[in-house]
């Protein structure tokens, strides 16, 4: 009896083990699986994501002639170099958002706006906070002062050299290191938060000059449309590192795909004429403020070497 129950017990042991498959077999598979099945798709890129909403929303600061709205239309420079190129990217629609020159990359920085579109100078501390785009164009300084230049301001090393003198500087911009580095003491300068109150206190007397980009200050005193204030002609640019400045689109750290992207389409619109186009029809120079492809990249304007 013993015997029949382990001869039993053994032809079931061995039944299941060829049910199971030992060690270095396998059992015949019920269907094979097309492994693309059980694959997840993986997250749209931030470009896929622009493409399929056909939207790009942009930040700007509202300073002629690189980006400001007119009549509820947004227009400059930058504005129509971006809208160029996003169409190129299969990108039409632009929706725009106005912010104070300071509050530009901290708002493309928390996913406010998609990119800068506002002129920005490349250099090498914003490079550490934004990813710039290839140079988009080139521009130097200019001053603003009291109608007859009463203290004959022709440089930034003039105001440094009085120490009576103040000037104002719209919060955020290059100037105020170019100024620092042109011997004009911090507590000489004074920040506005827009042109039109860099001018307003010019004109008050709290400041006896502005400063800013060369067609910012000089487009933006035609617009003021007052006999208070001059643009100064014969001003010395200052032999700075940085000037001239060479101004580009910015984008958030994380969107070096849709950076790449907008670098690729940018470089065809330069070689095509249209880049240039753009910029003359709102005021700037093909000769003075284009930037040929290859004339300096942004890689050398965030190492300094511009």
């Amino acid at each position: 009896m013993k015997k029949h129950v382990l001869m039993l017990l053994t032809t079931l042991v061995i039944l299941v083990l060829a049910a199971c498959g030992g060690p270095g077999e396998s059992s015949e598979p019920a269907e094979e699986n097309d492994s693309s099945e059980t694959t997840t798709a993986s997250e749209p890129s931030k470009l896929e994501k622009l493409q399929e909403a056909g939207t790009v929303k942009i930040g700007f600061a509202n300073e002629v002639p690189y980006a400001y709205e007119e009549n509820g239309e947004l227009k400059g420079a930058n504005v129509d170099i971006a809208k160029a190129v996003f169409k190129e990217l299969g990108i039409e629609n632009v929706e725009a958002q106005l912010a104070d020159f300071g509050q530009l990359i901290p708002g493309v920085q928390a996913g406010q706006f998609d990119v800068i579109t506002a002129g920005m100078a490349i250099n090498p501390d914003r490079c550490e906070r934004v990813l710039f785009s290839e140079p988009e164009m080139k521009y130097g300084e200019g001053l603003i002062v009291q109608t007859g230049n009463p203290q004959n301001i022709q440089s930034y090393k003039d105001i440094a050299a009085n120490p009576e003198l103040k000037v104002v500087v719209m919060e955020g911009t290059t100037e105020i290191g170019f100024l620092q580095e042109e011997g004009v003491s911090p507590d000489q300068i004074i920040t506005a938060p827009d042109i039109p109150a860099t001018f307003s206190a010019v004109q008050a007397g709290r400041a006896h000059a502005t400063t800013g980009t060369e067609m910012t200050v000089k487009m933006a005193l035609v617009s003021a449309g007052t006999d208070a204030l001059e643009f100064v002609e014969t001003f010395e640019q200052p032999d700075v590192e940085g000037v001239p400045s060479y101004g580009a689109a910015a984008f958030n750290l994380e969107d070096q795909e849709l950076r790449d992207a907008y670098n690729e389409k940018l470089q065809e619109l330069k070689e095509n004429g249209t880049i240039a186009e753009l910029l003359e029809a709102n005021g700037f120079s093909e000769i003075s403020n284009m930037v040929e492809v290859g004339e300096i990249t942004t890689e050398q304007a965030c190492a300094g070497q511009s």
